[in-house]
């Protein structure tokens, strides 16, 4: 196979990943569920091959890469040109795993309170907060488990 054509096949495939990401903008997604997106489409992708675009999206600015814990998979958002994601915070739940976008003044008037006094700038979009979903407390009678 000829160098330059690398990576220019089964665009199809390609296609069918980067749509899912943009239609699942407002969330996170995994690798593992963009490949069962895929077969659910006719068009299955191999974990190597999503990966590999994937990564490609990601050097490119298209999406970002977030890892929660050690061990635990990676998940992915599509950024567009409208979406701030850079500009707020996470949370993540201990018990379901869900990952929340968390948009609040005082977290940043906290931020900036730490670049201002500290000299020490947060990168808000690496920084996640862990604890109970409101779900997941109602479950548990409002108990953090």
């Amino acid at each position: 196979m000829n160098s330059n054509n690398r990576g220019k096949y089964k665009t199809k495939q390609r296609e069918l990943i980067l749509d899912y990401l943009v239609d699942n903008k407002n969330r996170h997604v995994t690798v593992d569920e963009i490949i069962d997106y895929t077969k659910q489409s006719g068009s299955p992708v191999g974990k190597t091959t999503a990966y590999r675009y994937i990564d490609e999206l990601e050097q490119k600015g298209i999406i970002r890469k977030y890892t929660i814990e050690k061990g635990i998979c990676a998940c992915y958002q599509y950024i567009d040109k409208e979406q701030k994601c850079q500009n707020h915070f996470h949370f993540k739940c201990k018990v379901c795993g869900e990952l929340y976008h968390l948009d609040c003044s005082f977290l940043n008037t906290v931020k900036d309170h730490l670049c201002d006094n500290h000299g020490f700038e947060i990168d808000s979009s690496k920084t996640v907060f862990y604890g109970t979903c409101k779900k997941c407390l109602d479950k548990t009678g409002g108990k953090n488990e």
